[in-house]
């Protein structure tokens, strides 16, 4: 492994790792205020206890991804430092803002932890209202920055230089909001299946079953209604990279020869060599309308394009189907769910219902890991789209693929910790919370 893979590598697994928390952070603080609410307005102890056990996850979470996202901040600049010097100025203020939502969480979060019986009961509540509108922000301020790597704007490019800067047309640049409302609803959908999941299994095990049957109606009404609107945000996506990133979509989808009246492939190995997509499934002019909006239009394919700039169309492609595939899944889930709350009652007491979100707990990770990898690898070999290059963006330090293994290491024995303490606090509810 050269050091540029192991950059690449590194950074990788830092994002990966630390999205997980990121989803969590943003989304669990509305659980939390949900079941504070019923406990405020119902005075029933269950909704209490419920909101302090899913209060100490949050901060779990929290504590490490504060870790985690301080160590992606510091490998921007330690790894690709050509591209902070040229990009920190024009992207800088989504940071900047970040910092100043994350900052605001962590109070409110202090003031929410302990200010059980010591405030206004109201006042109380709105401090983790707080939290997760913060959190929320301070997400789609990070994915603000992404997409301008993805769409980049406010500046012009002049023999090499960057002049005119304008940090504002940077930061709402013409990716962000459908990379925004796609992550956002993503990490809705990820972090309700997995809670609803939890709690599934805790029902199936006859553990605290009103605690657990409270808990996991509201994380399935949020992960189930997610899910069902999560493919509104990703037609616009789709459109977005079809207008923005022709080489993204082509890749995502192995579309080699451009043509009109594109067909949608389902499944499929990628034959770079030939050309050619096997054993796939193809829908004749999805993959125009998915695009364009039109079942004739024309869709550009990799022949339009130079193979310099040629994305890894196997990786793309097959994180992209995960992601569809996935998705696809947890639909049905809702559906059914949706089905047994309208009409068949009965349903939501019945134990298949419960294994299916047992295993549909990963599912939405699982596709929040396979949307980014579409996003990052999908946009080689820039950097920035069209303007710098990943290879011309990396450090000339060497020695980076021992940091690498250095930093694998790390965030192994981080997630075993985290995963020892989330165990430990659901063996701790279940002493504490009894029915």
């Amino acid at each position: 492994m050269d050091d540029f893979i192991a950059a690449r590598s590194q950074m990788a697994l830092s994002l990966g790792f630390h999205i997980i928390f990121s989803c969590i952070g943003m989304v669990m603080p509305f659980f939390m205020a949900v079941s504070h609410y019923y406990y405020l307005r119902t005075n029933e102890n269950v909704y209490k206890n419920v909101t302090k056990a899913w209060s100490k996850g949050v901060a779990i979470f929290f504590a490490t991804g504060a870790v985690s996202g301080t160590v992606l901040s510091f490998e921007l600049g330690l790894l690709w430092p050509e591209f902070m010097k040229h990009a920190g100025p024009i992207f800088g203020m989504p940071f900047s803002l970040e910092g100043t939502a994350f900052f605001i969480e962590a109070i409110a979060l202090g003031f929410y932890l302990y200010g059980w019986d010591r405030f206004n009961k109201w006042f109380h509540w709105f401090t983790g209202v707080i939290v997760g509108v913060s959190g929320l922000a301070s997400g789609i301020l990070v994915v603000a920055a992404n997409a301008w790597m993805n769409s980049p704007a406010g500046f012009d490019y002049v023999n090499g230089e960057y002049i005119n800067i304008d940090p504002i047309k940077a930061m709402f640049n013409d990716a962000w909001f459908s990379q925004a409302l796609h992550m956002t609803i993503a990490a809705f959908v990820a972090t309700g299946f997995a809670v609803a999941g939890v709690h599934a299994l805790m029902i199936l095990k006859g553990n605290n079953v009103l605690f657990h049957s409270k808990s996991f109606k509201i994380a399935a009404l949020f992960g189930c209604t997610a899910a069902l609107i999560q493919p509104l945000s990703g037609d616009i996506s789709a459109k977005d990279v079809a207008e923005r990133q022709p080489a993204k979509l082509a890749a995502m989808e192995a579309h080699f020869h451009t043509e009109k009246s594109a067909a949608l492939i389902v499944g499929g190995i990628p034959d770079e060599e030939k050309q050619e997509v096997k054993y796939a499934v193809k829908l004749p002019g999805f993959l125009s309308f998915l695009a364009h909006g039109d079942f004739s239009s024309e869709v550009t394919g990799l022949d339009r394009i130079p193979k310099k700039d040629h994305p890894p169309v196997a990786i793309t492609h097959y994180a992209f189907q995960i992601m569809v595939g996935t998705g696809m899944l947890m639909m049905l889930v809702a559906a059914i769910y949706f089905l047994a709350l309208w009409k068949k009652r009965d349903w939501l007491s019945h134990p298949l219902l419960f294994k299916l979100f047992v295993i549909a707990t990963p599912l939405g990770f699982i596709a929040v890991e396979a949307g980014w990898t579409v996003t990052e690898v999908g946009r080689q070999p820039w950097i920035i789209n069209g303007i710098m290059r990943t290879a011309d963006a990396v450090t000339p330090m060497p020695g980076i693929v021992y940091s690498f293994y250095t930093f694998s290491a790390v965030y192994a024995s981080l997630a075993v910790f985290v995963a020892f303490m989330l165990y430990r606090q659901i063996k701790m509810v279940g002493r504490l919370y009894n029915d």
